[in-house]
């Protein structure tokens, strides 16, 4: 009753590869997304943007990227903090030397760049694979953030050695700095997950999706049947860095302001983002933005249960969130591999059914 398909007929290959061919699942995005656009805005306030609605938006881009080729092509990564920072410091190089230029033109060209550098560094998925080449993805991890704190010109050799976005705006409108309003910062980050959503489904469902699938499940069968495991590979590496760089050039230049790439883009980070995959649900579009609300959400509320109503120390809650991750993660692992992307599925498998047994 909640959630059916009968009568729901396709009559051309045009509307059976719709981006969302079930009216019902195009209805419900389609509100979601007039609320996000229409609504959100409207009743925004400086503590709920930058406690749960930027952090959310600019994870969400970084887990799609992430999720791109660890779920869908199957090549672990462990370097999403390096390229993280890649997108942050091609943003500021690019907001420092041309100002004049849109903001917008600054996070895609810092999610080029950030593409670029993530196809040379998966050149070592071409020969190794699995806990190597996790390896190699962690070797690039820490050799990103030694480069952005050993090599001046990359902070425009700032005695500090952090770097801070200058203000910019869009259409009259501050995005970044102090004093830019909690509403458009929203709204630009959400304008940049809209569309890396948009993006990502679409070419998961396509023939480089198919090819990422067939990398993932058996490589060498994919060769055999016509699949160039080199086009693959280096596509996947290109599409997860460029989003992962733009979520880096977000985090920075819009929720930050200022940053220090080793405590800002650190292991923690990468480790962070892969948290989101797993628990939201390898190859799941949906599954990488549960899964960053989930551990966007999950601090902002022990804090609220912990500190603010049980009176406990700031530093025991901040373990018990540890604690609370790790056992959700093997609890996933074992139990339900595809996160809250399948536990969504069987609801919805149950509602088709509803009020009828299984």
């Amino acid at each position: 009753m909640f959630y059916r398909e009968a009568g729901d007929f396709k009559t051309s290959y045009l509307e059976d590869n719709q981006t969302f061919p079930i009216r019902f699942d195009r209805y419900r995005y389609y509100a979601v997304l007039a609320v996000a656009f229409l609504v959100v805005p409207f009743i925004i306030n400086d503590y709920w943007a930058n406690a749960i609605l930027l952090p959310f938006l600019i994870y969400g881009i970084a887990s799609i990227g992430l999720n791109v080729l660890t779920g869908y092509c199957g090549q672990v990564s462990l370097g999403t903090g390096g390229f993280m920072a890649v997108g942050a410091y091609a943003c500021y190089k690019l907001m420092t030397a041309f100002p004049e230029v849109s903001m917008f033109i600054h996070v895609i060209l810092a999610g080029g760049i950030t593409a670029v550098v993530g196809v040379l560094f998966g050149l070592p998925s071409l020969r190794i694979k699995g806990f190597y080449l996790a390896v190699a993805t962690l070797a690039a991890q820490f050799f990103l953030v030694w480069l952005f704190n050993r090599v001046p010109w990359f902070y425009n050799y700032s005695a500090s050695g952090q770097i801070s976005a200058p203000e910019r705006s869009v259409f009259g409108v501050l995005i970044t700095g102090p004093n830019a309003p909690s509403w458009a910062t929203y709204l630009f980050c959400l304008i940049f997950l809209t569309l890396a959503g948009i993006i990502a489904r679409n070419l998961t469902r396509g023939t480089v999706g198919r090819s990422w699938m067939a990398i993932r499940d058996m490589d060498i069968a994919a060769e055999i049947i016509g699949v160039n495991p080199l086009r693959a590979k280096m596509t996947a590496f290109a599409v997860s860095s460029f989003f992962v760089g733009i979520a880096g050039a977000l985090f920075f230049s819009i929720y930050l302001g200022a940053v220090e790439v080793g405590e800002a883009f650190g292991i923690q980070k990468s480790f962070l983002v892969l948290f989101m995959v797993i628990i939201g649900g390898l190859g799941s579009i949906f599954g990488s933005l549960a899964g960053a609300a989930f551990l966007v959400v999950l601090p902002v509320v022990l804090k609220l249960i912990g500190v603010d109503i049980l009176g406990w120390p700031t530093d025991i809650v901040a373990h018990f969130q540890l604690v609370i991750v790790g056992a959700l993660i093997i609890t996933f692992l074992v139990l339900e591999p595809h996160g809250i992307a399948q536990l969504w599925r069987v609801i919805k498998e149950k509602l088709r059914l509803w009020p009828f047994p299984h």
